[in-house]
């Protein structure tokens, strides 16, 4: 089983992938607070701009690691309705974990950004980055989010994750560039030999350093 040494040599694996094109116009979007350490690396080497989006997962009410959903920084929600309905959940049934998951959002964003505004992403070649995907809901939800505001083309790029998540993906995004396609997935930590945690401090010196 391939494994990455860490997020940086997954960023270079990434890297040396898309340098095959050029981007006009381009922007690097990291889904913290993983995804942020790898989207830095990634506009580094393709000397592009870069930033963050805010994704929360929506937690089920019996069991808040059962994601039902998610929102983004923006408002747009996406929920799992074929979870909902094995769980027998009802939009009713979630409000509360919505309001939730928007409030800590608007608390993350303002932690993560102050009062330094969003990124404007209309007509630009966007380059999205996780650092593995597991159900792609939340990476969903994102994509939805920058699709909301116009861009020219989106490129999704992870190290790792699942054939049936990527074949979901594939019809909200102009690309994927994922190298490690695995049919046997369980966790995304289990194709990295240092997986550790990233902590708000390390993701708020990445924005600041952009700045």
């Amino acid at each position: 089983m391939h494994r990455y040494k860490n997020r940086v040599e997954a960023a270079k694996v990434l890297s040396d992938i898309l340098k095959s094109d050029e981007y006009e116009n381009g922007i690097v979007i990291g889904v913290p607070r993983g995804g942020v350490v790898l989207a830095k690396h990634i506009a580094d080497a393709l000397n592009l701009p870069f930033d963050i989006i805010i994704t929360r997962k929506i937690g089920a009410p019996s069991n808040p690691e059962v994601a039902v959903g998610s929102v983004t920084q923006n408002g747009n929600l996406m929920l799992n309705y074929e979870i909902m309905s094995r769980l027998g959940l009802t939009e009713e049934d979630i409000k509360e974990n919505i309001k939730k998951a928007l409030r800590e959002v608007k608390e993350r964003v303002k932690k993560y950004r102050g009062d330094k505004p969003l990124p404007n992403l209309k007509g630009k070649e966007v380059i999205i980055c996780d650092d593995g995907i597991a159900t792609g809901y939340t990476i969903k939800a994102a994509i939805k989010s920058i699709k909301c505001e116009n861009p020219k083309k989106i490129i999704l790029a992870v190290p790792v994750a699942p054939p049936d998540a990527l074949k979901e993906l594939e019809r909200y995004v102009d690309k994927i560039v994922c190298p490690l396609v695995p049919e046997f997935f369980v966790a995304v930590s289990q194709f990295y030999k240092n997986f550790r945690q990233i902590e708000d401090e390390e993701v708020i010196e990445l924005l600041e350093n952009n700045s």
